[in-house]
């Protein structure tokens, strides 16, 4: 097995939960997103963000809003829905489940 695609598996298991989480902290700008995602070694790319924002907005989870720049084009800003909160909520119960059940795997001695 290679260890670095079981790593990046891992990390897209919980891209979305990490881009949500971002993202209900108020209206926030795809390029911002992605420097904080760097910054906390979830390595991801353009390609990789902006499909996963449309696909979250198609789902009716996120919305944005243009809004104009005095150095370039106009920014997408992305914020969180009633729905989208809603669905962070279950993924926060289901994430804090998991790490849970991960924790009395890893500590369990041998007895």
């Amino acid at each position: 097995m290679n260890l670095e695609n079981t790593q990046v598996q891992m990390r897209k298991g919980i891209l979305e939960y990490c881009i949500l989480h971002i993202i209900s902290r108020g209206e926030v700008y795809a390029s911002d997103m992605l420097d904080e995602l760097t910054a906390a070694k979830m390595i991801v790319v353009e390609g990789t963000l902006y499909p996963l924002l449309t696909r979250l907005k198609n789902a009716g989870l996120l919305e944005y809003k243009w809004v104009e720049s005095k150095s370039g084009p106009p920014r997408k800003y992305y914020k969180l829905t009633d729905e989208g909160t809603k669905f962070l909520r279950g993924l926060s119960d289901t994430w804090q489940d998991l790490v849970h059940s991960t924790d009395m795997i890893k500590t369990k001695s041998n007895s």
